[in-house]
């Protein structure tokens, strides 16, 4: 596969603590050229704010705890095994930035194949009216054996949810009907308090490992801020290579 050099948005939608007044995802102007204004964006927030003191968990070579990067019942995207590098993606499913940056790790997930382990874990940001909701069906779809399709399904037709105010509860559950799913189990698994404390788990470990933005990457235990899609392979070949 030839390679590109993709920007991939990084950290482009933050939790509430730090609420912006504009939207990234419309500044960013689709990928092309994304990941410099998105850059740009989060050093204005961070100036405006006061930034951080200390370094998150994971940057500056931390390696942060395993168990609190990837849980038993976390979502494999690909599983490469247990001598292969753990790509962890903390991603929102209303976030422009994730969609954007959707293609790029869909692309490294095939040209890594047998090499590289990824898992998406949810980071629903409370000022998307949306981002729980899509959570929810995403996770009540994985009981099903339909994580993915669900998963891949919001991606592709975020522009036409995205940034609702009211619920967009309905138009997922029509998803679940174009995958074929059992929609009485469906239903069920919604209305489930359990599905969305799974949810809440995901965010639970993201906040503790201090993701505030979405996506927020981690390479081996370690958060990787990737400029490129060149950067990201640059990134992933060292990690491959550590482990032979």
């Amino acid at each position: 596969m030839p390679q590109t050099a993709t920007p991939v948005p990084t950290g482009a939608r933050r939790a509430p603590a730090r609420r912006r007044t504009s939207k990234v995802g419309r500044v960013m102007g689709g990928l092309a050229g994304g990941f410099l204004a998105v850059v740009a964006a989060l050093v204005v927030v961070t100036l405006v704010s006061g930034g951080a003191s200390s370094p998150a968990p994971g940057e500056d070579g931390q390696v942060v705890p395993a168990a609190s990067l990837v849980r038993e019942d976390s979502h494999y995207l690909s599983d490469a095994g247990p001598d292969a590098p753990v790509l962890v993606e903390f991603l929102d499913l209303e976030c422009e930035a994730c969609a954007a940056a959707y293609p790029v790790v869909e692309e490294l997930r095939a040209e890594y194949e047998g090499r590289l382990s990824v898992v998406a874990r949810y980071f629903p940001l409370p000022g998307h009216a949306n981002a729980e909701n899509a959570a929810v069906a995403v996770e009540a779809a994985a009981q099903q054996g339909q994580f993915e399709g669900m998963y891949q399904r919001m991606y592709a037709t975020q522009r036409e949810w995205g940034e609702q105010q009211t619920s967009e509860a309905a138009r997922f559950r029509t998803f679940a009907e174009d995958l074929g799913l059992d929609m009485a189990a469906y239903d069920a698994a919604v209305a489930d308090p359990a599905t969305l404390q799974r949810v809440g788990r995901d965010l639970t470990d993201g906040q503790s490992l201090g993701v505030e933005s979405t996506p927020t990457f981690f390479l081996d235990g370690r958060r990787i801020q990737p400029s490129s899609a060149e950067d990201f392979r640059a990134l992933i070949d060292a990690a491959v290579a550590a482990r032979q």
